[in-house]
């Protein structure tokens, strides 16, 4: 058996030298998503609330293009440049996944890439 790349049209483009993310058999592993439009390559605006749905968005975009989507997540790891973003982050998250959130770790972290306030991950498997 060999991992497949995957690399999602719709989500933004790597900052980096890196795969928007990897499956291997029936599993997917996804490289964090950052909140940058993927059309215009540009952070969004409008604080912790927007750019967490930003990140869930180009989340979904990867996991969809591996075969995945929101309801075969096993597990995120999720960042917040500020810890006092928790609960905001929390509200756009439970809205996001409905009654069914995954396993998920979320910490802060001291610097996030671009300056952005969130960044996330996941597990998952094929649909």
């Amino acid at each position: 058996m060999k991992k497949q790349i995957i690399n999602a049209e719709t989500a933004p483009k790597a900052i980096g030298p890196y795969s928007h993310g990897n499956a291997f058999g029936d599993l997917i592993f996804t490289s964090g998503q950052l909140p940058v439009d993927g059309e215009t390559g540009q952070v969004v605006e409008g604080g912790i609330s927007a750019q967490s749905q930003k990140s869930l968005e180009n989340l979904v975009s990867v996991l969809e293009a591996g075969g995945g989507n929101t309801e075969t997540v096993l597990k995120t790891t999720c960042y917040l440049s500020d810890i006092n973003d928790f609960a905001a982050f929390n509200a756009v998250y439970a809205d996001f996944f409905g009654s069914d959130c995954p396993a998920r770790s979320c910490f802060a972290v001291k610097d996030l890439p671009l300056g952005v306030l969130v960044e996330i991950e996941a597990i998952a498997h094929k649909a």
